[in-house]
């Protein structure tokens, strides 16, 4: 078969170090142009829009979009408009609506739109989903806790409004809970703290159920030093499962049972070509629900100002 003709739009950190090297090792595409503002990509041709890219070189057929959320519409709906499959970066758009208009544009227009969650393809996320579905859950806490100084230096972005703030790294967490859980749950209760001189949240705490008032905690919080938190722990009637990594490891009772080499952005990308190869989309917006119910939800509280 010949392969997918790809473009990356957004050249950054993320495409450097996840989405380029996914990518190349993937016999199903070939990467022919990339458009940014600021990167650049060697071998191939480059462009400051998207606009001017698929102006230059029709031969494409698909485009992975990694700007930040607030500007993924746009660009979205004019490759959707020429004709191209569109990967979406997480999260899929600053707000939902947004999404659900460039589903349907896909949709009408015949092609494949993939709102990728990459956390959802760590490597022991499927275990954590079938032990769960083998036994009575009791309760699940999320503790999802990073160092914003680290993850995103000077990143001004994701403190704007539509940059969601901690929800950013939270959302992971929510992709990952709302695929293991038998059940869907729903937010009862929220605080989120923002920075006085910010947009965006710096923390929040979520209280979750579901209809048989399964109780689901989240901490999430952006000022973690020392050890990384990326934790995700089920009190069952089979024992106490503990995701932990961002769904690197599953323990139960202490003992660790699943754990496989990270392979997340190259099962995105696979995923991506089966949706193109059988003309389909794959569009879940279950984890962005859930932080736009935050805000709907959510009590804000306010703390000392943020500087990097």
């Amino acid at each position: 078969m010949t392969p997918i003709q790809i473009a990356i739009v957004g050249v950054g950190k993320i495409v450097r170090d996840q989405h380029l090297p996914a990518i190349s090792k993937n016999a199903d595409y070939r990467l022919i142009a990339a458009a940014s503002r600021h990167g650049t990509v060697d071998g191939i041709d480059n462009f400051k829009s998207i606009e001017a890219m698929l102006e230059a070189v029709p031969a494409i057929n698909a485009v992975s979009l990694c700007m930040p959320p607030q500007y993924r519409y746009e660009a979205a709906h004019v490759a959707l408009e020429a004709g191209k499959h569109v990967f979406l970066e997480k999260p899929p758009g600053a707000t939902l609506s947004e999404v659900a208009d460039l589903e349907a544009l896909a949709a009408a227009k015949g092609v494949s739109l993939f709102a990728s969650w990459h956390s959802r393809y760590a490597p022991a996320v499927e275990a954590a989903k079938a032990f769960l579905a083998s036994t009575t859950i009791r309760s699940v806490k999320i503790i999802w806790k990073e160092d914003v100084r680290h993850w995103h230096p000077n990143q001004e972005w994701i403190w704007a409004a539509g940059g969601l703030g901690v929800f950013d790294p939270g959302i992971n967490a929510l992709s990952i809970v709302t695929h293991i859980l038998p059940r869907p749950i729903f937010i009862t209760s929220a605080t989120l703290e923002f920075p006085e001189n910010r947009d965006a949240p710096i923390a929040a705490t979520i209280a979750f159920s579901d209809a048989d008032k399964l109780s689901v905690s989240a901490e999430f919080d952006w000022r973690q030093t020392g050890k990384q938190s990326w934790d995700i722990v089920a009190e069952t009637d089979a024992g106490e499962m503990v995701l932990s990594g961002g769904g690197a490891k599953l323990a139960v009772d202490g003992k660790l049972v699943h754990e496989e080499p990270e392979q997340e952005y190259p099962m995105l990308y696979r995923r991506f070509a089966e949706l193109i190869k059988t003309g389909k989309s794959d569009v879940d917006l279950a984890p962005l629900r859930h932080v736009a119910d935050a805000f709907m939800l959510g009590r804000r509280k306010f703390v000392e100002a943020f500087h990097d």
